[in-house]
C-alpha cells in the first residue's frame, strides 16, 4: 500500500513539474461558474517591471472576456490622472480611489480585481482583498515591498503574508548592472512617500546600495 501511495504521490510531481510556469498566474486557472477567489502579488523595487506585469496579467483577463476593475490611489498622477501606466508607457484604465475602503464598491459581476502602487494604500488594504478573494474575485496587485530606507512599505508586508501568489521582480542595477532589488532615492529629501521617476530614484543591487552614496 505504501509503494501504490509513493507512486501516486510521485504522479502528481511529474504532472505539476511538466505545467508552464505562467499557467500559474494565467486566466486559465478560472472557470466560469466555478470562479475561485485568490491574491496574487508582484512586488520589487522601483523600474522592476511591476506595473508591466500588472498590466499584462490584466489585459490577458480581459482578452479572456472576464469582467476586470483596476485601482491605483488618487495621489499617483504621476503619467496619468486615471490610466494605470508603466514606464514604459503601456496602459490600462483604472479608477482612482482616496482609500482601500472604496474598491469594495464594486459591480455585482466583477471578477478580477487589479491594484496598483499598493505601498501608498492604507492599512485596511489587506482586509479588503481578502474580502474580495472570499467573495470568489481574483486579486492582482503590485507594489514597492520596500521604501528609499529598505524597510518594508505600507500594506505590502500584510499583503505578501496573506497571498497565493507572490513573484519578486528585480530592476538593474544602474551602477553595476547586477540584479537590483533597492530604490536608492537620488535628491535630498527624508519624506517617506516623494513621487518621482528616475530623476528623483535609481534601482541599486545590495552592495551598491549599501557601500555607494
Amino acid at each position: 500500500m505504501l509503494i501504490n501511495d509513493n507512486q501516486k504521490y510521485y504522479k502528481i510531481l511529474l504532472y505539476l513539474a511538466n505545467i508552464p510556469l505562467q499557467m500559474l498566474f494565467s486566466e486559465q486557472n478560472f472557470r466560469r461558474g466555478e470562479f475561485c477567489g485568490s491574491i496574487e502579488v508582484i512586488c520589487g523595487s522601483m523600474f522592476s517591471g511591476k506595473t508591466e506585469e500588472l498590466i499584462r496579467r490584466l489585459k490577458r483577463a480581459q482578452i479572456a472576456k472576464l469582467n476586470v476593475e483596476i485601482f491605483k490611489p488618487r495621489t499617483d498622477t504621476r503619467y496619468d490622472e486615471t490610466a494605470v501606466v508603466s514606464h514604459d508607457l503601456n496602459s490600462i484604465q483604472s479608477t482612482p480611489v482616496e482609500s482601500s475602503s472604496a474598491i469594495l464598491l464594486l459591480g455585482a459581476n466583477t471578477q478580477v480585481v487589479g491594484i496598483d502602487e499598493a505601498q501608498f494604500f492604507d492599512a485596511d488594504l489587506p482586509q479588503v482583498c481578502n474580502k474580495l478573494a472570499q467573495k470568489g474575485i481574483r486579486v492582482i496587485i503590485a507594489g514597492l515591498d520596500m521604501d528609499f530606507l529598505g524597510n518594508p512599505f505600507g500594506p505590502m508586508p500584510a499583503l505578501l503574508a496573506i497571498a497565493e501568489h507572490v513573484t519578486k521582480v528585480n530592476a538593474v542595477c544602474m551602477q553595476c548592472g547586477s540584479p537590483a532589488l533597492y530604490s536608492y532615492r537620488t535628491v535630498a529629501n527624508e519624506s517617506k512617500i516623494l513621487l518621482g521617476e528616475k530623476d528623483s530614484y535609481e534601482p541599486r543591487c545590495r552592495v551598491c546600495y549599501h557601500t555607494m552614496g
